[in-house]
């Protein structure tokens, strides 16, 4: 098995953030580590979502398509 390299990153957040950051982690029985690495997943899984998004609404603009009607004629 390969042994996955880790870097330490220092945060800075404020006191209200911490409380919830460490309520959060011991409810969900994980590290804080744990917690923000799966944090950021969504975060990055969010950004390229979005990005997904604006290609497929450009497509559709381009394309002309405003219903499903639409899709289903160019389909044809």
């Amino acid at each position: 098995m390969q042994t996955q390299q880790r870097a330490i990153i220092n945060i800075s957040v404020p006191r209200a953030i911490e409380k919830e950051i460490i309520r959060m982690a011991k409810e969900e029985n994980k590290t804080k580590s744990e917690l923000l690495r799966d944090a950021f997943r969504i975060y990055k899984w969010r950004k390229n979502w979005a990005k997904i998004r604006a290609w497929g609404e450009e497509t559709a603009r381009r394309m002309g398509i405003e219903s499903y009607d639409d899709i289903e004629r160019i389909a044809e």
